[in-house]
């Protein structure tokens, strides 16, 4: 026998090549374990020091310190990894017969089973031969228990204390506790903007609150001494919606936000040469400046924008002409920039407005209004009210809701779009007075179809019931064929429009009756002056255009002072009896105000104004008054004249 070793490539040619292939394979496992055995404690410290790393990053670490810290800091890491590795120069690979000396020892057979099955025998002598192979046909039989093992570093030589356990926990905790910033956590390590950034770096930061606040920048430059004192002092308090602004003139900026700031693109490019970022504060957060090094930490407490208030100061007014004034306190935190009211048709006058020409409640159809229901701004006491009482002045007067029960309720909105609702008012809608008995019919039947188109049928049948005996009721021929124009419109109609043409016919109609066809004009005369001139004072028109806006104001109030004066000598009981002392004085009053506009600002011409609508309705209620006595008392002369009036009284 010899020690040469066979070479497990040549062909094997006896019976026991199977066996000689397992030893091959079980020698080559030997050899890695052997491997693994001498290189793992290395490498385990070298994976120690790695997680040691990865723990001190993910928890973030490097994001407090400067930028110089974390140079030293990593160069500290790469000088314990390179110190770890430096025992793997002496590392050696595995001999074979360090492998096989492995095998005989985990085989727990003597005399070496697997160096054995290697060996070859040189001697030709057959006794010699027989025993050779009688002794590997025994080594072969136990060739199942050769094993190599399974490596044993023995790592609790390396490591005592079991430190590598430690940081292994630690790892996993930090893992979790970094979350989605555990890419940008581990990058701050290698983050040395700051380290050769030149020595005139300058970084500015400010707070831009939004525009309606009306507040002013707050400066945050380090060189504000109160600025760097916030962190020590307590959260910045500013309006949500501001913007905070980063700006570095040389060098790379890099700035870390947390909370609700968000950064946004720049509304305009950053002047040459500079770096600039750009963040809303919209609730409480952080922001630290990484890069250039020597920044604090701002926090910021976002302050919320408040909703408005708004609330009636006290119940509408009804106005001399059937108009609305509405007087409402507003409060905001930085002024309320618009104010709204609306109005909605009560939902019992609603079903009061259909019940008579709607379904049963098995199909009762909903009423169907022919016009929305009036909506109109409010006049702000000033551009932006944080605090005041404001009042508006609306003539609802020819809206088809006028005289119906609505609901009335007013909002306010700030710059920063909350808005705010008052409480709902129920109240009964200003309406113009008609003394005139068909005219007040006509008006109720405007209403109604208004209303509710689906009362059409109800409407015409109205009509045509103001129509019966016209010799009686309406003996003036012009009031009976507007009737019956009335009607037939209304009978043709099939779509809304054309109702809605019908509801503006009554009105017009009706109107015509109450002001005997001249009154109208000189009514519309004088309200279309006196809004020309208010248009004109408010956008502060030129003197010379006042002056001929004044001058047909002062013409219209004069053909309305005698326009009063032809009524008043038209009243039925002019001709029969002399004027009670009243309206002698309302007469008197007419001509008083006549003589007033020759020489009137235009301040004291709306004033005129207004007192000449009162004037008009006193003489309409004399009037009606005047007809009430005459009818209780039976007069035949008086009756005769009602029946002789035109268009009903």
């Amino acid at each position: 026998m010899n020690g040469v070793t066979p070479d497990p490539s040549d062909p094997i040619r006896n019976g026991d090549a199977l066996s000689r292939l397992k030893l091959a394979q079980a020698l080559d496992r030997a050899i890695y374990a052997i491997a693994w055995e001498r290189a793992w404690p290395n490498l385990a410290r070298l994976l120690t020091v790695v997680g040691l790393f990865l723990v001190v990053s993910w928890a973030g670490l490097w994001l407090a310190l400067p930028f110089v810290a974390r140079a030293i800091g990593l160069v500290v890491f790469a000088g314990i990894a390179i110190a770890v590795l430096f025992p793997l120069i002496r590392f050696r690979w595995p001999s074979r017969e360090e492998a096989l000396s492995r095998l005989d020892r985990g085989s727990g057979i003597r005399h070496r089973p697997a160096t054995t099955l290697t060996d070859t025998l040189s001697s030709q002598d057959p006794v010699a031969q027989a025993l050779w192979q009688a002794q590997r046909e025994r080594t072969l039989a136990s060739l199942k228990r050769i094993r190599a093992g399974l490596p044993h570093p023995r790592l609790a030589l390396h490591d005592p204390w079991a430190l590598r356990a430690l940081v292994m926990v630690m790892l996993v905790a930090t893992f979790f506790a970094a979350g989605d910033e555990r890419a940008m956590r581990l990058g701050a390590a290698f983050d040395w903007n700051g380290v050769l950034a030149p020595a005139n770096v300058r970084v500015d930061a400010w707070v831009t609150p939004p525009l309606y606040t009306g507040k002013p920048p707050v400066i945050l430059s380090a060189a504000n001494k109160e600025a760097a004192a916030l962190p020590a002092a307590g959260p910045l308090a500013v309006p949500a919606g501001s913007t905070l602004i980063v700006r570095s003139s040389g060098g790379s900026l890099d700035v870390v936000v947390s909370g609700g700031l968000k950064e946004v693109a720049p509304a305009e490019a950053a002047p040459k040469g500079t770096n600039e970022k750009h963040f809303t504060i919209t609730a409480d957060g952080t922001a630290h400046v990484r890069a250039p090094s020597g920044q604090p930490q701002w926090a910021f407490a976002a302050t919320p924008d408040r909703a408005p208030t708004i609330a009636l100061a006290k119940d509408p007014e009804r106005q001399a002409r059937g108009g609305l004034q509405l007087s409402y306190k507003i409060e905001d935190d930085y002024g309320v920039t618009g104010g709204d009211a609306h109005i909605a048709l009560r939902p019992a006058d609603a079903r009061d407005g259909s019940k008579d020409g709607s379904k049963d409640s098995d199909g009762k159809a909903a009423a169907r209004p022919l016009f929305q229901p009036p909506q109109f701004p409010l006049v702000l006491p000033n551009a932006r009210t944080r605090n005041g009482v404001g009042q508006t002045v609306k003539d609802l007067s020819e809206d088809p809701y006028a005289g119906a029960d609505v609901t009335l309720t007013l909002t306010a909105k700030d710059e920063a779009g909350n808005e705010a609702r008052s409480e709902p008012f129920n109240m009964r809608l200003p309406e113009r007075l008609f003394t005139n008995s068909l005219a007040r019919a006509l008006i109720e039947q405007r209403r109604i179809l208004a209303l509710d188109a689906n009362r059409n049928s109800d409407v015409y049948t109205a009509l045509d019931a103001l129509m019966i005996a016209p010799e009686l009721f309406t003996p003036d021929a012009g009031c009976y064929l507007g009737l019956r124009s009335l009607a037939s419109q209304l009978e043709a109609a099939r779509t809304d429009d054309a109702l809605r043409n019908v509801v503006a016919s009554m009105w017009a109609f009706a109107t015509t009756i109450e002001d005997d066809g001249v009154a109208g004009s000189v009514n519309a005369a004088l309200r279309s002056a006196q809004d020309a001139l208010k248009a004109a004072l408010d956008r502060g028109a030129s003197e010379d255009e006042l002056r001929v806006l004044t001058q047909k104001l002062r013409e219209a109030m004069a053909g309305k002072v005698r326009d009063l004066a032809r009524r008043a000598e038209q009243n039925p009981l002019g001709a029969r009896q002399p004027f009670p002392a009243e309206v002698q004085l309302i007469l008197d009053k007419a001509v008083e105000l006549r003589q007033k506009t020759q020489h009137a600002t235009p301040e004291q011409l709306a004033e005129l104004a207004q007192q000449q609508d009162v004037l008009r309705e006193q003489l309409q209620a004399y009037r009606k008054s005047a007809n009430n006595r005459a009818n209780k008392a039976g007069d035949d002369r008086t009756n005769q004249f009602t029946r002789d009036r035109k268009c009903g009284s």
